[in-house]
């Protein structure tokens, strides 16, 4: 009797999932997802790497071209339109997080929005089309790291969007046009051989790339296997497959389709309210509540009374950087996060350019930092806290602690919360006319008829004073 396939249930999910699968739970959840990643990606078409990216990929041309975000009347072949947005939506760091470790959406909805021009004009892709396969880029993700323990902890070795968001890309793509069971299971072999990026580049201006390649393989991947490409009929059940990226792999057959559930059922994600790792968001909680034990009013933090600033968080040594130089540093930097917070109240977009970064008063306390790593406080994005402990000179202690912050899936963004970073994002770029329109369209997806109506919003050109807008 022969075992089940791993990679054959998978396909098997990918191509049999329909429109009646999806729950209410998971299309509100997964619309708040699309908003907010349209959001953080328009805003990230006016940071240096997407610019970067965005030039790089002017040598794609092709008859079928998709929107590059910001860039109305410049289109790019699909898989490149979707590196480019990828790129856009991790630029800064301000993309949502799930759990176990990864930033979901990225990868997979420049894809979709791609994919949704390119096709032909008949039939018509709804929004309920988009939603579905976009859940499906979503799902596959969730399940391939429920494989392996590693998956549960802050990543050290492989970034995972580079590893499960190159496959969610290509599930999600293989879903929207309609591949066949077999075109699905070579898809994911394709795309396993087009994953993985070490976490050596996290902070750094290539770290944005992980989340543009993902997408971008995920769709070539999609094309190979439409094109007869073959590949390792077996390769998420091999430790020399899929389980190469993760240690003590052990991959489950899915259930049959009569008795799927969504992992995004029972697990959020985490919106981020300022751009930055996010494990730095329980230090800047922990800091700002602090702080109000130092700051009263409008008054300055006395930095001259402050002996030493004791971080109890996490050992994660990707986000330990005791004097960051760039903007991408200060977004991967517990310490910095920690003396803004404790010097302006709060962190924001702005927080992160390098005038702020390499303020003498910022440098000074940076100087004042000490990381602490206590053994029950471990690198999982489920679990950790944060203690802020600021110890005077004059011998007074002030400590707060942080166990949830504001966005993360135990205490999720309201709606309002979540409509307003869109429009402080997206406003940067767009004019507040097609804001307000793109906030109707996503919330009444599962109703829309043609899901290529987002793309078209995207290409209106915006007024001069929107235009000229920076970060």
């Amino acid at each position: 009797m022969m075992l089940k396939s791993v990679t054959a249930s998978f396909a098997k999910v990918i191509h049999g999932l329909k429109v009646g699968h999806l729950t209410d739970h998971v299309i509100q959840r997964s619309k708040r997802m699309i908003l907010d990643t349209l959001g953080v990606g328009l805003l990230g078409t006016n940071t240096e790497v997407f610019h970067k990216a965005h030039e790089y990929s002017k040598v794609y041309t092709s008859s079928v071209s998709s929107t590059v975000w910001g860039r109305p009347g410049f289109g790019l072949p699909p898989a490149y339109a979707a590196f480019v947005n990828g790129v856009a939506i991790h630029s800064m760091d301000f993309d949502d997080t799930w759990y176990p470790a990864t930033h979901p959406s990225g990868p997979v909805l420049p894809v979709l929005m791609a994919l949704s021009e390119a096709l032909p004009p008949s039939p018509k892709c709804s929004g309920l089309d988009l939603l579905l396969a976009f859940n499906v880029g979503i799902e596959v993700q969730g399940r391939l790291m429920h494989f392996s323990k590693e998956a549960n902890d802050i990543p050290k070795r492989f970034h995972p969007p580079s590893v499960v968001g190159t496959l969610g890309s290509a599930a999600a793509a293989s879903k929207f046009l309609g591949l066949s069971v077999t075109e699905c299971q070579e898809a994911l072999a394709i795309a396993v051989s087009h994953a993985g990026a070490p976490m050596a580049n996290a902070a750094t201006q290539t770290k944005p790339l992980h989340i543009g390649n993902a997408a971008r393989h995920g769709i070539e991947a999609v094309f190979l296997a439409m094109l007869g490409l073959q590949g390792n009929k077996q390769v998420l059940d091999m430790e020399t497959g899929f389980g190469a990226f993760y240690a003590n792999y052990s991959p489950k057959v899915l259930p049959d389709l009569d008795s799927h559930t969504w992992l995004l059922d029972q697990q959020d994600v985490a919106f981020k309210v300022f751009p930055a790792h996010l494990a730095t968001h329980w230090v800047a909680n922990a800091a700002a509540s602090v702080r109000r034990h130092l700051v009263t009013d409008r008054a300055l933090l006395p930095i001259d009374c402050i002996e030493r600033i004791v971080l109890r968080i996490p050992d994660v040594q990707y986000v330990n950087r005791p004097f960051p130089d760039s903007e991408h540093e200060a977004r991967h930097s517990f310490q910095y996060v920690a003396c803004a917070t404790l010097l302006d109240g709060a962190i924001a977009v702005p927080s992160f350019h390098k005038c702020q970064i390499n303020r003498p008063q910022v440098r000074e306390l940076l100087g004042k930092v000490e990381l602490e790593h206590p053994r029950d406080n471990l690198p999982n994005f489920n679990t950790l806290y944060c203690e802020v402990s600021v110890v005077l000179k004059d011998g007074a202690i002030f400590t707060e602690r942080c166990d949830t912050f504001y966005g993360h899936w135990r205490k999720p963004l309201s709606q309002k919360d979540l409509l307003e970073k869109f429009r402080a994002n997206a406003s940067r770029v767009l004019s507040c006319h097609t804001v307000e329109r793109l906030i109707e369209l996503v919330e009444n997806l599962e109703v829309v008829g043609d899901c290529s109506v987002l793309t078209a919003l995207l290409k209106e050109l915006s007024p001069p004073e929107v235009a000229s807008k920076s970060i």
